[in-house]
Formats: structure tokens, sequence, C-alpha cells
């Protein structure tokens, strides 16, 4: 494996840590505790920078506008912003947006591509993807219940979402609908572009997230589909393909995801090392004088650098052979990278004692967003199943070689 780094990517990443240090930390309290319709000027003022960069919509192919980063150098840059819940955002690669990005760009017809997936590369229009849904498993999306029926040139859905992330402010939402209850269990959803001012489709909440409502982009939403007739041209792909097209969305986002959290694990350790060393505990001693905090400190450390050392190597392994060969890996990475951003936001939250508990600093807002990076995208025991069946595999398979 080779992690070299050319000289144009490493000058990108200088000038995107800095950036994220100089004019995306100091703002973002401001935005993340106020309406967020009031901060999109100087969202936008941000957003323009980076554009003139050249590192607006890294994911994407530069012939669509993006930057065209690969998995590897996407993880990295997502690394670096992740340290603030801004830093996607501004860089035009956010979820649910570039997932749904993806998706328009490889399963949209010319005309959708213009409607949907041109103002979404250029920052003018947001989305949400409205798969999630409250009467069942999230685990286990072939329980889905919404529907969505032809009627003649027109398709009527009808259901429920929730957790539809950033669904307020969205211009559309990719909707993830039953189409064939007959068919097979992985043929029977369907995609729908949908809009959110289309009669029938309304956002019923903002649901609290341990006591946040948040707005704007930084929110969940319960979505009800009540008769919502849509074009049958908004049918996204092919009928029937909806699961398989999910899968396409959610892999590169796993690597994508693990390399942020990484980016907020970095972003807390450093939080803790700053806070403990000017925390004075007694008139000649600072909490970093612990041997406690200094454990905490050093196992946080080893814990992250071993967590993005195998996300990135699972990152060249998917470069190299594809996601499907290294589904065991990427399974594996998603619950390891979790469980190590927990374990330190809980360690800096402690050190921190009650200031921790606050939202005068970023610490509390981390905690409570990413303690459900360990359920969205498949919780943590479903990846350990499939972790744990590849192993099993392994095994049998090494028995029948070697008895043959």
């Amino acid at each position: 494996m080779d992690f070299s780094l050319s000289e144009s990517l490493q000058q990108q990443l200088k000038w995107a840590e800095q950036f994220v240090q100089t004019n995306i930390v100091p703002i973002e309290l401001k935005v993340l505790h106020s309406n967020f319709t009031d901060q999109k000027s100087e969202i936008a003022s941000l957003q323009q920078q980076v554009k003139e960069q050249g590192l607006w919509a890294p994911h994407m192919p530069l012939a669509v506008g993006g930057a065209g980063f690969d998995l590897v150098a996407l993880g990295l840059l997502s690394e670096v912003l992740g340290q603030s819940p801004l830093g996607h955002l501004i860089f035009g690669c956010q979820a649910p947006d570039a997932g749904n990005m993806e998706l328009l760009h490889h399963f949209a017809t010319p005309s959708q591509q213009q409607q949907w997936l041109q103002p979404l590369i250029a920052g003018t229009m947001r989305s949400c993807f409205g798969m999630t849904e409250p009467s069942n498993a999230g685990s286990n999306p072939t329980l889905l219940q919404t529907e969505a029926k032809l009627d003649g040139d027109h398709w009527v859905l009808n259901g429920r979402k929730w957790f539809t992330s950033s669904a307020d402010g969205a211009g559309f939402c990719i909707v993830m609908a039953v189409t064939d209850k007959t068919a097979p269990h992985h043929q029977r959803a369907s995609m729908f572009l949908v809009p959110t001012d289309q009669p029938g489709y309304q956002r019923l909440r903002n649901i609290p997230v341990m006591g946040d409502v948040g707005s704007g982009y930084f929110s969940h939403s319960e979505i009800e589909l009540d008769n919502c007739r849509i074009p049958a041209e908004n049918l996204l792909g092919q009928q029937g393909d909806g699961f398989a097209m999910a899968q396409t969305r959610l892999g590169p986002g796993r690597i994508h995801h693990c390399m942020r959290w990484i980016g907020v694990a970095k972003r807390a350790l450093n939080e803790l090392i700053a806070y403990t060393q000017q925390r004075q505990i007694s008139r000649h001693a600072v909490l970093s004088d612990m041997q406690t905090v200094q454990t905490w400190a050093a196992d946080s450390a080893a814990e992250i650098a071993a967590a993005r050392a195998l996300v990135l190597q699972t990152a060249w392994q998917v470069q190299q052979l594809g996601f499907k060969a290294v589904r065991s890996e990427v399974s594996m990475i998603k619950y390891f990278t979790a469980n190590v951003l927990q374990t330190v936001l809980d360690r800096t939250v402690q050190g921190m004692g009650a200031l921790g508990m606050t939202d005068d600093t970023i610490i509390a807002f981390l905690y409570r967003h990413e303690r459900a990076a360990r359920i969205y995208d498949g919780p943590d025991e479903v990846h350990k199943n499939v972790v744990a069946k590849h192993l099993w595999a392994e095994q049998s398979n090494a028995l029948s070689s070697a008895q043959s």
C-alpha cells in the first residue's frame, strides 16, 4: 500500500486546515446556536472562498463542477473538515447532499440532472434523503412501508419518514418507497425525486436530538407523504433498483463518515488538552498534571491513530478492489471508528467537567449529535455481524482447502 501524497494534495490539505482553523472554527458556535437562515450569507461567503480555491465539492468529478478527489484524498480532506461541524457544509460535500449528488450523477436522466444535480453541485439548493421510517427498524430497509403507486402518468406516494436529515430548508427529497410488494425483498423499492413544496409532502417537525431541535441544515425531520402526486419522470433510476442504488450511495459514504469522525475525535482531544493545561485545580497544579488525564490523552491519541490507519487502508483497498471485495473491512471501520469517537468524546466531557455539559464549547454539540454514529448507516451490531460471518466463512474455506 502506498499512502504517499502528491505535492498538490499536501498543499490543498494544508490550505484546508488553515481555513478551517482561521475562518470556520471561530463562527461555529454562533451558527450552531442561532437560526440557520440568519447565517446563510456568512456561510455563502466562506463557500465562495472555497470555490475560488478549487476545493468545492471534492467528491464530484471535475467535469460536473467538483474537485475530482479520489477516495483516499477525499478521506484525508474529510478528516480536516470534520474538525468543525461546519466544515463539510462550507466545502460543498456535506451529507446528505454528497450522497444525493452521487446518486443523481450515476442514475439521473439528463433532464433530472439539469433540474436537480446542477443546483445541488452549485450550492444553490440543498436536499434530503427519506428512507428511515418511525415504525420500522432502520437496520432492515426491506421492511419499508411507504408506498408509491402508478396512477396514469403520476406516482402517488403515501407514508411517513423520520430522521430525514437537513429536510428543513431542502429543495427536494429523494424518497425510497415500495413499488412492488410481490417482488423479491431487495427489488421492491424505488427512489423518487420529490420537491418539498409538492402538495402532499409535509415536514411535520424537527426532531429534538437530546433536546436540540436544530434548524436548517443542522436538523433531522419527520416527513409525511399524504397522496403526494409527482410526475412519472420523477422516478430516479429504474423501478425496483432502490436498494441497489442505496448501496451505491452508502459505500463511499462510510469512508467519508469514518474520516470525518477521525477529525471530530482529533478536535475533541485537542479541546481536552487545551482545557486541562489551563484548568487550575490547586495553587500549584493544573488538571493536565494528573496522571489519569495524561492516560486519557495518550489512549485517545493511540486509538485515533489506529482507527485512522484502518480507514485509510480500507479506502486504498476499495480503490484497488472495489467495495464488494472489502465489504467486511468497510463494516469493521464503521463500528470501530464510531466507538473510538464516542470514547474520546466521553473522556473530553469528563475532563472538562461541568463546562463539558454546556453549550459554551463545541463539545456538548458533538457529544449529543455524534452518539448517533453507532446507529445510522447500520448500527454496530449489524456491522459486527457482517464481519463475524466473513470470519466464519474464511475459516470454513480454509478448512475445506486443507482437506481437499
